[in-house]
């Protein structure tokens, strides 16, 4: 169950104001919001189930002390990510409005290929490094896919109900702050496994 809820809001804080969000705020604008959601779920389900799958395989071949050592310099590296920002580029922002044929399938598809290598991904394949168990294994699956899932949810309404007048600045800096918090725990916890 700790899988699941770190994992749920790790990954929530993370999509803050990444360029998935942006895209999802930008296919509502074109499709029905619950085809945006189902391509939005069933796309970021597939990414995570294969992050879980690539951090069970470093967390079985490491020994948890220096894997929670690597996460949590790499939730650092999240955090000054996330306060340099993420942006839909013009390229990106036209292929979100162009899309055609099912709703489901090209919000899919887009966000499939946006989330490969993105931060979200990759924290969920350090949150399944640093958790072992075929329980919690599956706990950081769901946990940071339903989180991904309401983030994104979260920037539809609200890009419905807000427009552009979201502070973007407040969530980048929580965002950062978050990411902070959990480097310095997993780094503390590393470094003590180690000792």
């Amino acid at each position: 169950m700790s899988a699941f809820i770190i994992s749920l809001v790790v990954i929530f804080v993370a999509e803050l104001g990444d360029k998935s969000q942006l895209m999802a705020m930008t296919f509502a604008t074109r499709f029905r919001a619950l085809h945006v959601l189902i391509g939005i779920t069933a796309a970021t389900a597939l990414v995570h189930l294969a992050s879980v799958a690539l951090g069970a395989a470093l967390g079985a071949a490491l020994p948890t002390g220096p894997i929670s050592i690597i996460a949590g310099v790499a939730f650092l590296g999240f955090a000054l990510w996330t306060l340099r920002g993420d942006e839909l580029d013009a390229d990106e922002r036209e292929k979100a409005r162009r899309a055609t044929g099912s709703a489901v399938l090209a919000v899919g598809g887009a966000f499939f290929l946006a989330e490969l290598g993105d931060k979200t991904m990759l924290a969920t394949v350090a949150l399944a490094a640093d958790h072992g168990g075929l329980l919690a294994l599956t706990g950081v699956w769901l946990g940071s896919t339903i989180g991904m899932v309401a983030a994104d949810a979260l920037a539809i309404v609200a890009g419905r109900m807000l427009g552009r007048r979201l502070p973007e600045r407040v969530i980048k800096y929580g965002a950062a702050a978050g990411f902070a918090a959990f480097g310095v725990i997993l780094l503390a916890e590393g470094i003590a496994q180690v000792r």
